[in-house]
């Protein structure tokens, strides 16, 4: 049998949320067996953007991520916000190592080839090496990866932290049973999105494909859905999306995704 693995997907409004992240942190922390954290900064990266006088350009929710932008995204997201969530993990006796894609040559991508819209130095994965993340989860480490990657030919490429999240789980499931969470501010998947206490609690591929239909789901959460039953369709045992409180043990109000 399989050891367990969870990896957790934290979004930009709980890393805003001081109050919250700390409740987060605290949660993530009590994760028993091996864990990785996975998170992005894209509100931190408009700030600074915004102080340093560099335009943010966004098409359709996505960034478009020109040379100026991607400096600010390291800064940010591999310098600035991993390095506090390694540095708080770690006060709480939880042995965090922060990492990028580039490091150990982990993850893999190309930059996204242009056709519509030129989304600049935005990567694509292309493969995960696992190796060196079993080598850090077998010796009690805690990987903490933020958006970025490389193409293997010195370039670092910002990348969907949500995408990250999910090749990782599914690039260790053949040697873990890979449980994914993402955990934003919402408590799960919403029937009615001007009601947080809607939450949709199992989502098959059956439902979803009705709630598609009938338009339940709103718009922004499809990309997420569509790249949880990717992870599904490949090997990752369980998904749930939800709040904090749905790392607290016997929770109950998030939404579970098999299947």
């Amino acid at each position: 049998m399989k050891p367990a693995l969870s990896i957790v997907k934290i979004g930009g409004n709980v890393i805003e949320n001081e109050k919250e992240l700390t409740r987060f942190l605290k949660l993530f922390a009590q994760i028993q067996g091996p864990k990785i954290l996975v998170h992005g900064g894209g509100k931190r990266a408009t700030a600074m953007s915004e102080k340093l006088g560099i335009k943010t350009t966004m098409v359709q929710g996505r960034r478009i991520t020109d040379k100026p932008s991607l400096e600010v995204a390291v800064m940010i997201y591999g310098g600035q916000v991993n390095k506090s969530l390694v540095a708080s993990l770690q006060a709480l006796k939880c042995n965090a190592i922060g990492l990028s894609g580039a490091d150990a040559g982990i993850i893999r991508a190309v930059k996204r080839p242009v056709e519509s819209v030129d989304f600049g130095f935005v990567g694509d994965i292309v493969s995960v090496h696992t190796e060196p993340v079993s080598v850090f989860l077998h010796n009690g480490m805690v990987p903490v990866f933020c958006a970025l990657t490389h193409d293997g030919e010195g370039q670092l490429l910002n990348t969907n932290a949500d995408t990250i999240a999910s090749e990782l789980a599914i690039a260790l499931s053949k040697e873990y049973t890979t449980t994914l969470y993402y955990c934003f501010d919402k408590s799960g998947v919403l029937s009615d999105i001007s009601n947080d206490s809607s939450v949709i609690p199992h989502i098959n591929k059956q439902t979803y494909f009705s709630l598609l239909k009938e338009q339940t789901i709103a718009d922004g959460m499809l990309p997420k859905l569509e790249n949880c039953f990717y992870a599904l369709d490949h090997s990752v045992h369980k998904v749930c999306i939800g709040n904090t409180q749905m790392l607290v043990p016997q929770a109950t109000n998030f939404t579970t995704l098999t299947l």
